[in-house]
């Protein structure tokens, strides 16, 4: 089994009512900074202010009333389980959270207000974690990334971006696990090889330039990032060859450079983006991934999920 293109386009039409289509705007006052042509794809202003939505209603919606009776669980950072509170509650369903000691407190407030239960973990552990729970009480698992219903859930903001911006010659991926990269990567060359598709990492979380470079799967050190929804240290199993085959390169990016990127998002376009979503902005502001002038460059902005407090550690950054 993998992740086609008809997964994608069944998925769009499933989720449809449950999802915004989110917009895809210019921003002509970022351009001369940047270098290129610069749009964005606002997951931002998804109903739970991320695209995580997209693979939770699509893998939910295929599961039987067996199944979402016995309650849902997954390990999430923040935005995943977001999205499977909001999708479970909805649902009348019990929802249970295995979330990482990096998760900020504005979104397991989030994860909260949706009536689920949260179970505090680490990084390394999340996921054996979710996985005795299963075990223990026999409910669905719902994959934050490890999955080909999340993935073609994922890749229809690839769907999207392809039909608001017809002509686009770049798109810039934040990549965690890999759920969103695959699944956009596997929706936009399965529909328009022309389109170049870029995977952003954390420098300090290398997963997936480390495992491309050695050809399988690796796990790196936990070296920490600033960017909470980018903390995973390795590539999901399923994920990782439609990365390999679908993702054009990938390059990493330093927080510092998060950082700029996410201060030039607030300060000069005014959207308020998390610190994982700004990666590929900052990365190009502080020299570290190059465009042309002539590029068509689209950022995916995938969620705006904080609090005020995360925006001090930007307070004093310059631009």
């Amino acid at each position: 089994m993998t992740l086609t293109l008809s997964d994608i386009q069944a998925a769009h039409d499933r989720i449809k009512p449950y999802i915004i289509e989110t917009p895809v705007l210019r921003l002509y006052n970022l351009e001369e900074i940047l270098g290129c042509e610069v749009y964005v794809k606002l997951e931002n202003m998804q109903r739970t202010k991320a695209f995580k939505l997209r693979g939770v209603m699509n893998t939910l919606l295929q599961l039987t009333d067996e199944e979402l009776n016995r309650g849902v669980v997954t390990s999430s950072s923040g935005n995943h389980g977001h999205a499977v509170a909001y999708a479970a509650n909805m649902l009348g369903i019990k929802a249970t959270v295995a979330v990482p000691n990096t998760a900020p407190p504005f979104k397991l407030q989030k994860i909260k207000d949706y009536g689920a239960e949260i179970i505090p973990t680490t990084v390394e552990e999340r996921f054996k974690l979710q996985d005795s729970l299963v075990k223990e009480h026999g409910y669905t698992l719902i994959p934050p990334f490890n999955d080909y219903r999340i993935m073609a859930g994922q890749g229809t903001v690839g769907l999207e971006i392809l039909n608001q911006l017809p002509d686009v010659d770049r798109i810039f991926v934040p990549a965690s696990g890999g759920g969103l990269v695959a699944g956009i990567a596997a929706a936009v060359k399965e529909s328009s090889k022309n389109v170049i598709v870029h995977g952003v990492e954390p420098g300090n979380l290398p997963k997936f330039a480390t495992s491309l470079k050695n050809n399988k799967i690796t796990q790196v050190e936990n070296k920490g990032t600033i960017a909470d929804g980018l903390v995973s240290i390795v590539p999901g199993e399923k994920n990782f060859p439609l990365v390999q085959k679908y993702v054009d390169s990938f390059y990493t990016v330093s927080d510092e450079a998060m950082k700029k990127g996410q201060k030039l998002l607030l300060m000069e376009a005014k959207i308020l983006a998390e610190i994982s979503s700004s990666i590929a902005v900052g990365g190009i502001l502080n020299g570290e991934i190059d465009v042309n002038p002539e590029d068509k460059v689209c950022f995916v902005i995938t969620g705006g999920n904080l609090g005020f407090d995360q925006l001090e550690y930007i307070k004093d950054t310059e631009i």
